[in-house]
């Protein structure tokens, strides 16, 4: 699992624009963003999707919700406001199998998204 794309990121094997980082999360901007503020938030340990996550990682994707929120902060869009989406497997748009939260921001957002 650890040889997704995201799990390489997260152990520092390949090179990202991170801007937030802690002992159990990492966020970086998105190579393909879809607003001006688009961040992935993920957790090191490998978590292939939502679906995969126990009763284990309670803290730990509540830690991940929560640095979306510092990181929005620090990006300056919190005030006026930004989304969080998690994709689950192919049917849900997710093409990389390692558990991350999109922080979407910096313009207004449509509903509904897809």
């Amino acid at each position: 699992m650890s040889d997704t794309i995201f799990g390489k990121i997260a152990n520092g094997e390949v090179a990202a624009d991170l801007i937030y980082e802690d002992d159990e999360v990492v966020a970086f901007r998105d190579l393909n963003p879809q607003a001006p503020v688009h961040v992935l938030v993920i957790p090191r340990k490998p978590i292939p999707t939502l679906n995969d996550a126990g009763p284990e990682d309670a803290e730990l994707v509540g830690r991940l919700m929560l640095a979306a929120a510092k990181v929005a902060q620090q990006e300056g869009i919190a005030e006026q406001g930004y989304r969080t989406l998690i994709n689950c497997n192919a049917g849900g748009g997710q093409t990389v199998y390692h558990l991350h939260v999109h922080l979407i921001g910096g313009r207004p957002l449509q509903w509904p998204p897809g």
